[in-house]
């Protein structure tokens, strides 16, 4: 059974940091692309990072130069560094594993809520 689990949420000041990890069981977790997204009420879900096999990442405009992704295949964990965060960061953090060969498929988290005060 595949199973990805999130940690880290909670709830912090404008201007404070918050490390958010992701645990993948069930996968063979240094095969799979690994990305964060999140969602807030009325919002859609974005892509906030993304981090690939090989390291290569990538990360929505909105957090670029306060985030950080990284991965560590020993303990199949996925992390997301937050820094100065903003109450705009609000929302349901949620991770997902994603392989695009031999054929595409994707696995969710179920997320975790970081709310931001100001």
């Amino acid at each position: 059974q595949v199973q990805l689990v999130e940690s880290g949420g909670g709830l912090v000041q404008a201007g404070g940091s918050l490390r958010l990890s992701c645990t993948a069981s069930g996968i063979s977790f240094y095969l799979y692309r690994m990305e964060w997204y999140r969602q807030a009420p009325g919002n859609q879900r974005d892509l906030v990072a993304g981090i690939t096999s090989g390291e290569s990442t990538r990360y929505a405009d909105s957090v670029k130069g306060r985030f950080t992704i990284s991965r560590d295949n020993a303990k199949s964990t996925v992390y997301l560094e937050m820094n100065s965060l903003k109450p705009e960061d609000t929302a349901v953090y949620s991770c997902a594993a994603v392989r695009d060969s031999p054929w595409n498929r994707q696995y969710w988290g179920q997320g975790t809520q970081v709310t931001v005060s100001s």
